[in-house]
């Protein structure tokens, strides 16, 4: 299993899902990851699992929507670990947001951590990043924000809203050292998805995704959606008009 160029990486929601999945593809493969999530006892988990297998996973207890918080901590980490190669956004929540029985707390719930958590988290050491001319910013999106999705206003608006922030971040970091990437990624078989009733086309097991992240992320590509059918039917999706998409996906759904 051959070695990353990452020397360190933190990584958010990284008690389960995606996040737990990530982690451990990284510390596998000689990267120090410092494993950041509310629930310390699922990160203890994902470092005694990397550690049997010969890797170093560092849990740290985080809440992204605490975002003065995440950013001061993220920045001591930054300092006593002699700079962070890699910091992956992954926390995220999905809760439905039904506009005919809409609740703002709902909706504030993840849009702190959709959104103000993923901001702070990528914005935490990123000036520190530009003065060491090196580093890599990377957010995980999602394929539901190419299009707004029926009961999915603040979920499918976050996700547009990283899509965007990292966009913009990549054009300014150009020539700095710093790169960028955002992920969106399809079905995946997570604690998110599971209470879904709707289908999920094209699911993917959480190893199997943390594998073409992992490999994405290495490579260095500014964008990378999976899986290709499901990002192929968003992309058909992107280019209906209004008058064919607004009926047709609420027939779908």
């Amino acid at each position: 299993m051959a070695e990353t160029k990452y020397g360190t990486a933190l990584i958010t929601g990284a008690s389960s899902g995606l996040g737990y999945g990530l982690a451990l593809w990284f510390a596998k493969r000689g990267t120090r990851v410092f494993a950041a999530a509310r629930r310390t006892q699922h990160l203890q988990a994902c470092a005694e699992e990397a550690r049997v297998a010969g890797g170093t996973v560092e849990p740290v207890e985080m809440d992204v929507s605490r975002t003065d918080e995440t950013m001061a901590r993220i920045q001591r980490i930054d300092a006593d670990c002699g700079g962070l190669d890699l910091v992956v956004a992954n926390a995220g929540v999905g809760l439905d947001t039904y506009g005919k029985r809409f609740e703002w707390e709902r909706a504030k719930k993840v849009l702190d951590v959709n959104v103000m958590g993923a901001a702070a988290t990528l914005s935490a050491v990123l000036p520190r990043m530009v003065e060491r001319k090196r580093g890599h910013l990377v957010g995980v999106s999602s394929i539901a924000g190419f299009r707004g999705l029926p009961r999915n206003a603040a979920y499918s608006g976050s996700k547009a809203f990283l899509t965007i922030f990292l966009e913009s971040l990549r054009v300014d970091l150009q020539g700095t050292g710093v790169r960028v990437t955002c992920i969106h990624p399809g079905f995946v078989r997570t604690e998110m998805t599971a209470p879904n009733t709707h289908p999920m086309p094209f699911m993917l097991e959480i190893d199997e995704a943390a594998e073409r992240m992992g490999r994405a992320i290495v490579r260095g590509q500014p964008v990378f959606s999976f899986p290709w059918q499901t990002r192929a039917a968003m992309g058909v999706a992107q280019a209906l008009p209004n008058a064919v998409f607004d009926p047709l996906i609420r027939r779908l759904r």
